[in-house]
């Protein structure tokens, strides 16, 4: 069963066609892989999906509904949620309230049903406990390592508890014993049967982790399958190489 699909998506800028006709399925419950030389088209895919930036063609569809227009306030309804290749936090607010903002729900239906303060504090524990981030919940996150940046990033993820989660290069630039820890979330992430979509440059991380991969070339399908047999594919190898 597919939770996400694209339908001859595109996206444009001026001239340049980043998505071109990109028609591809994320299946319910799995890490896919999405890789690619520069400029493939990786990232946009990923700010279409999240209404980051507007659709010029084609269709989104979530839950078998078919999207020509998303806009991010929208993502909690449709289970999306997504990280950044550039950390995006609340700089000047603690570790945990960068948390609690997440869990706080939004317009006037919601706050008649939203969870109690203690439910949410409940939450904002387990989930920095679960990351060993709770010792510096009191800490602003402009004064967190840029290892522990992403990482609560990451865990703002896990705390939403979205069914569908785009994760954009969340090991650039970590230590190993961070990428290890990183690699447990996205492993419990897959345990609990969520939809992942993992772009990263790293082939031994996408091979260890991917249920199936994407390759874009292009903003276009290049090809896709099982990890090993994608990455041993003539073409894909020359498509990296050329970069």
């Amino acid at each position: 069963m597919y939770i996400l699909e694209t339908k001859n998506l595109k996206k444009s800028f001026g001239g340049v066609h980043a998505l071109n006709d990109l028609s591809i399925s994320f299946a319910k419950g799995k890490l896919t892989g999405i890789i690619g030389p520069n400029g493939s088209g990786k990232t946009t895919l990923v700010n279409v999906l999240t209404g980051m930036q507007a659709i010029t063609g084609g269709a989104v569809v979530v839950g078998g509904k078919s999207l020509h227009a998303i806009r991010p306030e929208e993502l909690p309804r449709l289970g999306i949620t997504r990280t950044f290749q550039d950390v995006r936090l609340f700089e000047q607010m603690t570790v945990g309230d960068n948390i609690m903002v997440v869990l706080t729900a939004r317009g006037p239906y919601a706050a008649l049903t939203e969870r109690s303060e203690r439910k949410r504090e409940e939450r904002v524990k387990e989930v920095l406990e679960k990351v060993g981030l709770w010792e510096k919940r009191h800490q602003l996150a402009y004064n967190l390592s840029y290892g522990q940046r992403k990482l609560l990033e990451i865990t703002r993820v896990l705390a939403m508890d979205a069914d569908i989660i785009l994760l954009d290069e969340p090991f650039a630039g970590l230590f190993k014993e961070m990428v290890k820890v990183i690699v447990h979330i996205i492993g419990e992430l897959k345990a609990a049967g969520k939809t992942v979509l993992l772009i990263e440059h790293n082939m031994d991380l996408i091979r260890e982790l991917s249920d199936h991969v994407i390759v874009m070339d292009a903003g276009g399908l290049l090809a896709e399958g099982k990890p090993d047999a994608v990455l041993a594919r003539h073409d894909v190898i020359e498509a990296y190489l050329g970069e």
